[in-house]
């Protein structure tokens, strides 16, 4: 078996792995929580709502397939399985049923602010190691608060 020898110094590759791994489980659960909102939306504003939420589960999609290949490029095995995603998903998730339409606003609001949050953490630790995933994290910040502010334009009433 031929392992991928990093390009990165070792202490480097430590809080790059650590920032690509830590992104690539919010992506994924952020996927998971918009798909569950997506199929139980209901209210005034379910056909709106719906068709979001299938933008913000491309969007992480797209971005944890790039973070994941990111990743084993650097020779670091990418983990997405669904255990590891159960026992270290950190963002706020979905309740059990049905979902008003205001609450899904406000729940994808936190979960991408949440994750936002923790992108800019990994943008300021990936700076001095790897410039090159901290640019890729920048993008992935700047595509979610992108549809955090869609989502928290939603509930404003003025």
């Amino acid at each position: 078996m031929t392992v991928v020898k990093s390009t990165l110094p070792e202490r480097a590759l430590g809080v790059t792995g650590t920032a690509l791994q830590d992104t690539l489980v919010d992506l994924l659960g952020l996927s998971l929580i918009g798909k569950q909102a997506h199929w139980n939306v209901v209210g005034p504003r379910f056909r709106s709502i719906h068709l979001q939420l299938d933008e913000v589960v491309a969007t992480a999609r797209a971005h944890s397939d790039t973070v994941a290949e990111r990743a084993a490029a650097l020779g670091v095995p990418p983990d997405g399985r669904p255990e590891t995603i159960a026992a270290t998903f950190a963002l706020p998730g979905a309740k059990d049923g049905r979902l008003r339409d205001t609450e899904v606003v406000e729940l994808m609001v936190s979960a991408l602010e949440a994750a936002v949050g923790r992108l800019r953490e990994r943008i300021a630790a990936t700076d001095e190691p790897d410039p090159v995933t901290q640019d890729l994290l920048i993008a992935i910040t700047a595509d979610l608060e992108k549809e955090r502010w869609m989502f928290a334009a939603e509930n404003r009433t003025h």
